[in-house]
């Protein structure tokens, strides 16, 4: 309930408490006029103060209890004392009862007729409480299931029950179809905003006899959403309205299909790559988020080292020579290519890249998409890019042995090549193309530096911790790979709380490994290297494996050990053989 009598906003508040200084308040309030939004709001869009402490406030100012809803614990009967749709619509959830008073929690500070709304509705007293917007979302998906509200309404629209049996979606129909169609819409929205909010990468509906799951991949791992029982029985007409926005057939669900979305919110564009298969209960979807914007970072935003990052501005300018990406599908290779592709663009020099698919449009460069089915596969489009007399290429990927030869001769006749391939670690891929058929005398003239990357999940700033577990031989590791004292090795962990969803981490952070070709390296090429060989060979001009490069961001505190292990337990386990 706000109070008459507070003069003050969040802000001064949080001023008071050393979370904003002066100057950020000063911009809260002229962003708060030109939005036309409420302070608070405007505070967390500019990512001033997390959301616990920005509500912790407002809790106050409105002298309302704050309750964490991640800790407290809900009365086991809490989904009876309030109606479900009454907890849908308004956005409330009974967390207690204090006497013969309801104590309800709002994710935003109630008005008076609100309360006296839901007290007339409920028919008791009430009392409000303030939590986080986020920790009730958190709260009804994890016990009603996301878009539990949107499903509901739609089975009420169609009159739906508990069945398995398939509905057919159908665009052209009467009123009641139509509402079935809005719901359906609306029910993908919501699947899709969410998605964004947890900055997923990847959605995975998957349909079983009984249930349908929803997945994220949120920071590389998959995630399971909770959704509505009900939803199996929408299933079909959910499926419909994708293919529909895809411009796919909905009539064929006998074959696998792949199409493309494009949607745009308040701030960004995004392209969804959708992929759909048929399985045994129904038409599995895979859908690819790609940010048009997100995909473009400078190369001073990628986290690299700063050898690193002058090392990869170097290989940008050079004249000719085939540098190499590898990694596993989702390690950010196509972010750092783009980055590096960018700060090699200027007017005197003609850049053409062949992609599939062209993730980014970047000005001044000619990009071509590679359509295997008419015949434009890398290979063929590589040697007509040859003719348009190129100075930089860029090959999305090498899958084969005929565009690893034309990439590796491209390289040798004054271009520079930048491509990716699937392999561990940067050394695997000279080995991978020599098992392709590369000359050895070719891949050592031509392949100027290997870069190998992945993506770690980074440890949440709002609740990172030291790690007072880190093993003994561990520690031993990391002081010997940062040449420092075992009792200066420092080691973090998140701990959960509402600005990670309770996870510990929150975004990534990119790991590299470079490796160099240098002379002593080439002369050992030759069909029966082993790459045990060449990393020997390797460290001791200054290679340092992904693992070793790992530890200085434990140490800096961005990545957990137990994040680096999981990363490079397998490249480990290579390098001493």
């Amino acid at each position: 309930m706000e109070s008459e009598s507070a003069k003050r906003e969040v802000g001064d508040l949080l001023l008071e408490q050393g979370k904003l200084t002066a100057a950020q308040l000063e911009t809260v309030r002229r962003r708060q006029q030109r939005w036309h939004v409420p302070q608070h709001a405007a505070i967390l869009t500019l990512n001033y103060a997390s959301e616990e402490d920005t509500y912790r406030a407002l809790a106050a100012l409105h002298q309302i209890e704050f309750v964490d809803l991640a800790t407290h614990a809900l009365p086991a009967d809490f989904k009876d004392m309030v109606p479900v749709a009454v907890m849908l619509h308004h956005r409330v959830l009974p967390i207690g009862i204090d006497g013969e008073t309801l104590v309800l929690a709002f994710a935003d500070p109630p008005r008076q007729a609100e309360v006296s709304n839901l007290r007339l509705l409920l028919n008791r007293k009430l009392r409000a409480a303030l939590t986080t917007p986020s920790g009730l979302r958190a709260v009804i998906k994890r016990h009603f299931g996301l878009g539990a509200e949107t499903i509901q309404r739609l089975r009420e629209d169609r009159g739906l029950h508990e069945t398995a049996e398939e509905i057919v979606f159908d665009v052209a129909t009467g009123d009641s179809e139509a509402a079935v169609d809005a719901s359906i819409a609306r029910f993908v929205d919501q699947i899709l905003s969410e998605a964004l909010r947890l900055q997923a990468t990847d959605i995975h509906l998957e349909p079983y006899y009984a249930a349908v799951k929803l997945r994220y991949r949120i920071d590389g791992v998959m995630q399971t959403v909770p959704v509505p029982a009900e939803l199996r029985e929408v299933y079909a007409s959910l499926v419909s309205r994708l293919k529909i926005m895809a411009g796919l057939n909905i009539a064929e669900k006998r074959i696998p299909h792949d199409g493309r979305i494009s949607m745009k919110t308040e701030k960004d564009d995004y392209d969804l790559r959708v992929s759909i298969v048929p399985t045994k209960h129904g038409e599995g979807v895979c859908l690819r988020l790609l940010g048009r914007q997100s995909l473009y970072l400078d190369l001073a935003e990628l986290g690299l080292e700063p050898a690193q990052e002058a090392l990869i501005r170097e290989l940008t300018q050079l004249p000719q020579g085939l540098v190499l990406l590898t990694g596993p599908t989702g390690s950010g290779k196509t972010t750092t290519l783009y980055a590096a592709l960018a700060h090699a663009n200027d007017e005197g020099r003609k850049i053409i890249t062949i992609e599939d698919p062209v993730e980014y449009q970047l000005e001044g460069v000619v990009q071509i998409q590679a359509r295997e089915e008419v015949g434009l596969s890398f290979a063929s489009g590589l040697r007509s890019i040859l003719r348009h007399d190129p100075d930089v290429v860029l090959i999305g990927e090498i899958r084969d042995p005929e565009t690893a030869e034309i990439a590796v001769r491209a390289a040798q006749t004054g271009h520079l090549v930048f491509s990716t391939l699937h392999t561990n670690d940067s050394i695997s891929a000279i080995t991978r193309l020599l098992d392709m058929g590369i000359d050895p005398f070719l891949l050592g003239s031509s392949l100027v530096c290997s870069i190998a990357q992945r993506l770690a999940q980074r440890i949440c700033p709002h609740c990172r911790q030291p790690d007072p577990d880190l093993p003994a031989d561990l520690r031993e590791e990391q002081a010997q790979a940062l040449g420092i004292s075992p009792d200066a090795v420092q080691a973090s962990r998140g701990a959960g709380c509402v600005e990670c969803n309770q996870k510990g981490n929150r975004g990534r952070v990119a790991l590299y490994e470079f490796f160099i070709m240098t002379e002593d390296v080439a002369d050992l090429l030759g069909p029966s290297i082993r790459a045990g060989q060449l990393r020997a060979a390797a460290r001791t001009h200054g290679w340092r494996s992904l693992r070793h490069q790992g530890w200085s961001k434990v140490q800096a505190g961005l990545v957990s050990v137990p994040e680096l292990q999981r990363l490079t337990r397998r490249i480990r386990t290579a390098a001493a053989q």
